[in-house]
């Protein structure tokens, strides 16, 4: 039976660095999806009242 022990390859690196630079939150998706759900709501809200 193998030892449980993982020693880290030169490929791990760079699977590492590839994740950290592609790996993101959506921030710019996030917020703009906020102002359009803002927007459409107060449309909605503006055009119910008349």
């Amino acid at each position: 039976m193998k030892p449980m022990i993982w020693h880290p390859e030169e490929k791990d690196k760079k699977v590492n660095e590839y994740i950290d630079k592609t790996n993101r939150a959506p921030y710019f998706g996030i917020i703009l999806g906020i102002i359009g759900l803002f927007t459409v709501f107060s449309t909605a809200v503006l055009l119910g009242v008349f």
